[in-house]
């Protein structure tokens, strides 16, 4: 049995949002760093974000209904944080690192929730492909994180 098409849609939703929401995040965060791999790294997945949005958006659009086009409130809060922070601790490379950490995790549980959801296959294999790549990044700046915490370079 499927889910009807409107919770597809609402599920779809919810992800671009979340993709949204990343793609600005890791936009502001390699603003924030000083280190130039760092930033190409969450350049690189800000990029990936936006790709990721405009593939679930297409798909809210062939199920004949209008997409988001924007993230969350949450998730601008979760920025406006991350400005903070910077200011606070000198733009800290590694106090950048633990908030897209943190964003991470939400970016996860997004499509972990949505992996939960009785999807088309097709949108189903879109949204697994998806979350397939959300766990590497989730796991690279993890990796980054831990690195930042015993004072590796990054």
């Amino acid at each position: 049995m499927s889910i009807p098409v409107s919770d597809v849609r609402a599920v779809l939703n919810d992800l671009i949002q979340t993709c949204k929401d990343g793609q600005q995040g890791f936009l502001d965060a390699a603003h924030h760093v000083q280190d130039a791999n760092l930033k190409s790294t969450f350049l690189e997945f800000s990029q990936q974000r936006s790709t990721f949005a405009g593939e679930l958006q297409q798909e809210v659009t062939r199920l004949g209904a209008d997409p988001e086009k924007t993230g969350s409130t949450l998730g601008a809060l979760h920025r406006g944080w991350i400005d903070f922070k910077s200011q606070i601790t000198g733009q800290s490379d590694a106090a950048v690192i633990r908030e897209a950490e943190s964003g991470e995790d939400a970016a996860v549980g997004a499509y972990e929730k949505a992996m939960q959801a009785e999807l088309p296959a097709d949108i189903r294999s879109t949204v697994a492909r998806q979350y397939k790549f959300v766990l590497q990044a989730h796991a690279q700046v993890r990796s980054l994180e831990v690195r930042a915490k015993s004072g590796s370079a990054t």
